[in-house]
């Protein structure tokens, strides 16, 4: 339910049999991510790295195995990322996002009611305008896009466009958040949420 809403389309099963059957069934269909529990019932998650390797798929784990030789027989098997319960929905996206870019199977574009987001390009559509954004207000409305519908905090996002080294307020946020607002008439899109922060809402 929550990558959907954050705008993935996805494909879910319950164990690893099912899995296997769905690797054969979609051969040839492009599939960018698995994510992987690695206690399935049929044949676990290890066992099923040989089905993705040879489909071509990226794992990522998500387990409650924290033990170390479990995270290392996980990555030195294959996987892109090994993440134990519980987690945050932000940092999954995040660790997603990492992994689909490093494998080039990143979005090339988002789009929210009539605005275009080119990745490729790095330029934004309205209507099929380009609208001119200065920088930070651009790698903002990436973030914000590219996790629809999950709410960041004003630090997370400081952190994250600015950097960690960054000293200037939080109130730089809102100001870029203004102008997004103003350029994009995204009045009723970027919502601010009570002492937390803001969140792109796209649920058509």
């Amino acid at each position: 339910m929550n990558l959907d809403a954050a705008g993935y389309e996805t494909l879910p099963v319950s164990d690893g049999l099912a899995a296997e059957k769905l690797l054969k069934d979609m051969e040839g269909q492009e599939i960018a991510l698995a994510l992987v529990d690695v206690m399935l019932p049929g044949k676990d998650g290890f066992e099923l790295m040989e089905d993705f390797q040879r489909a071509d798929i990226p794992v990522i784990y998500l387990t409650a195995k924290d033990d170390v030789a479990s995270k290392v027989y996980g990555l030195t098997a294959g996987a892109e990322d090994y993440i134990v319960k519980p987690f945050e929905v932000l940092e999954l996206l995040v660790r997603m996002e990492k992994v689909l870019q490093r494998t080039g199977r990143s979005r090339k574009k988002i789009q929210i009611r009539d605005v275009v987001i080119d990745l490729t390009q790095h330029i934004v559509l309205r209507g099929g305008v380009q609208v001119p954004l200065k920088p930070m207000e651009y790698e903002l409305l990436v973030t914000l896009a590219g996790s629809k519908n999950v709410a960041f905090s004003r630090e997370e996002l400081l952190n994250r466009i600015w950097g960690t080294d960054y000293m200037g307020e939080t109130r730089t946020v809102d100001v870029h958040i203004g102008q997004l607002r103003k350029k994009l008439d995204f009045y009723g899109v970027i919502r601010t949420i009570s002492k937390k922060g803001y969140r792109l809402e796209d649920l058509d």
